[in-house]
């Protein structure tokens, strides 16, 4: 398994690094666009009510992201929510190298379609420097989920992290990756 080079990674290595050459101009390879790093995020606030949903999610996000996730606390206390200062309220795990190629793979080829009422993602969710965030309404989309243990299902937030970029280029790459935008309207 030493040889494995993600299905993606390869494609973008061999393809689709000299269309965004050609596309942008550039001749230098350094500064094209690539992707970076995922991130995916998991509020969980009623951790401190149902310790059981908790550790479920842990464990579910463990299966998507292939890796364990950090639980993260809440930085101070907010009375009208019910959160005290230091209380586990989320998950966040952060995917480089492989595991990121592997896991863009299955949310572009398999979660996405998946999706009730599926016709595209927005192409206006970049944040100004060329990274995207998107949001999935229920965890339970993800083929590695055993819907019959979910005990409650969770949304999450997956933040694509691109490097050498702008929300143009970035768009370009995601595009070449087969992120299913919306089609525009003629």
């Amino acid at each position: 398994m030493k040889n494995y080079i993600p299905r993606l990674k390869k494609l973008y290595k061999e393809e689709i690094i000299k269309k965004l050459k050609q596309d942008l101009g550039d001749a230098n390879i350094m500064a094209l666009p690539k992707l970076d790093k995922i991130v995916i995020n998991v509020g969980l606030g009623s951790a401190k009510e149902d310790k059981a949903a908790f550790d479920q999610a842990i464990e579910d996000i463990s299966m998507i992201a292939g890796q364990a996730p950090v639980i993260t606390k809440s930085k101070k206390a907010i009375s009208n929510f019910k959160i005290r200062k230091g209380q586990d309220i989320g998950l966040k795990v952060t995917l480089r190298g492989d595991r990121m190629w592997e896991f863009y793979d299955r949310l572009v080829s398999i979660v996405l379609p998946r999706l009730k009422d599926f016709r595209g993602i927005s192409n206006k969710a970049f944040d100004g420097r060329g990274n995207y965030s998107l949001g999935l309404r229920e965890h339970t989309v993800f083929p590695e989920v055993d819907t019959n243990k979910v005990t409650k299902a969770f949304s999450m937030q997956v933040n694509i992290n691109i490097a050498n970029s702008n929300d143009e280029n970035s768009l370009l790459l995601l595009k070449y990756l087969g992120m299913p935008f919306v089609k525009k309207a003629k």
